[in-house]
């Protein structure tokens, strides 16, 4: 039985006559660190580095823990990973490390990371996903330590993980090697543990979980990767277990330098093509919406942005919607690819419902992107953007008092002309086609 719902066309008769603006298209100045000139190269240095860590017998396992989320090159930092430690006499195999993704099933999760590149036949070692645990205890307030089974019976356990500033928090350490082993390796259970008391779960809970599975499970070592705006990746490191926090802070201040942004304080309205888990947890990352929407937890200051359109799914996100609610309007084909399970399994794990809300739904684009124009309180000349997803901000489009803004900033690497939105039937054209 299909998880996707259905819905009928509202057509709003009156959105046939609102005007919509011309907008521009534009490569936009982002913070711009080197890339990394060779992946494999940096990922069996990093390995090099740490060697003494994987001082195991011949023929040990060693469980290599890959996430859910769309990191830059991931199936070849963990090719490179499984072939380092097959040089080395070890026996690796991967292990997904996301949480209740995948729609929280054991099957559900090795599509996700088949979906990445990451399967038996590209890794060259089995892909073992069980949604099962071994429990390591309980915490301070009582709290269950759960692990991934398969991890915790290996003789040796890798983990691979992004830094990255967190959607919905700001704190020294967020997103990491830390929270990969509280959160993407509790599985289920493990996020259910972290995410029930809401965002202090986050700040209190999730790093003394991952302090007892520093103490408990077979950790050899960590592999932080760290992104540049553009989604290259700009460094790898191999971090020892008890220094995961220590290295999940110093990197998270590279990395949040290293973010595209919006250069807007304010808009009247924003249309982004895609949204995904691949693209932020949040499926639109709050520091580009300014809609972080989650109850007692403060918007940021800026951007504010009145109305929001969201015109697709990426396909990485198997139809997991989280973030449709931070939106007001969709296309009814955005609403009827959804898969309402893993959006409502992730929704209710992490006990942050608003993301997984299902906002109006008008039959196509066109009306979408009328309705946010005619709904967005402008008092003149609208100030609206089109982006492709949060995390793709090097071109973007943008009517004309933005254009004139960006140009007074130096903040334009090039720029066409002002032009009409142009549609493909009732879809719009997409960023980079003329």
């Amino acid at each position: 039985m299909s998880n996707a719902p259905t819905f009928p066309d509202i057509d709003l008769p009156h959105l046939a006559d609102v005007p919509l603006p011309d907008l521009a298209e534009v490569g936009l100045r982002q913070p711009d660190p080197a890339p990394l000139p060779d992946v494999p190269a940096a990922v069996r240095a990093a390995l090099d580095a740490e060697a003494s860590r994987f001082d195991l017998a011949g023929g040990a396992s060693v469980a290599v823990a890959v996430g859910s989320r769309g990191i830059a090159d991931i199936d070849v930092v963990a090719r490179t990973a499984v072939d380092w430690l097959k040089a080395r006499g070890l026996a690796p195999f991967i292990v997904p490390g996301m949480g209740s993704h995948g729609g929280g099933a054991a099957e559900g999760q090795a599509e996700v990371l088949a979906q990445l590149g990451v399967t038996g036949e590209t890794m060259g070692c089995p892909v073992r996903a069980t949604m099962q645990t071994t429990q390591y205890g309980r915490i301070d307030g009582g709290f269950a330590c759960h692990f991934d089974a398969n991890a915790a019976g290996a003789d040796g356990v890798l983990i691979i993980a992004r830094v990255k500033a967190h959607t919905s928090f700001d704190r020294p350490v967020e997103s990491g090697l830390t929270k990969m082993l509280a959160v993407g390796l509790g599985k289920a259970e493990g996020a259910r543990q972290v995410h029930m008391a809401g965002p202090r779960g986050l700040a209190e809970t999730l790093p003394r979980l991952a302090a007892r599975v520093i103490e408990r499970a077979p950790l050899c070592a960590g592999l932080a990767l760290v992104e540049t705006a553009g989604k290259r990746l700009h460094h790898i490191e191999a971090v020892a277990p008890q220094d995961f926090a220590a290295a999940d802070e110093r990197l998270l201040k590279i990395a949040k330098a290293a973010m595209a942004r919006l250069p807007f304080a304010r808009l009247d309205g924003l249309i982004v093509e895609q949204v995904g888990k691949d693209v932020s947890g949040a499926g639109i990352d709050p520091a580009v919406s300014g809609r972080t929407d989650i109850r007692g937890v403060a918007n940021p200051a800026e951007p504010f942005i009145h109305k929001i359109a969201a015109l697709g799914l990426t396909d990485r996100t198997g139809g997991n919607g989280i973030g449709v609610g931070m939106a007001d309007f969709i296309p009814r084909a955005l609403a009827e690819a959804l898969d309402l399970k893993a959006m409502y399994m992730n929704a209710v794990t992490a006990t942050i419902l608003e993301k997984a809300f299902i906002p109006i739904i008008l039959p196509d684009e066109r009306s979408c992107i009328r309705g946010l124009v005619a709904t967005c309180w402008a008092d003149g000349p609208p100030r609206i953007a089109q982006i492709r997803s949060s995390a793709r901000l090097d071109r973007i489009r943008v009517t004309a008092p933005l254009l004139e803004e960006l140009r007074s900033r130096d903040l334009l690497l090039d720029e066409r002309p002002l032009a009409p939105l142009r549609f493909d039937g009732d879809r719009l054209a997409r960023i980079g086609r003329r």
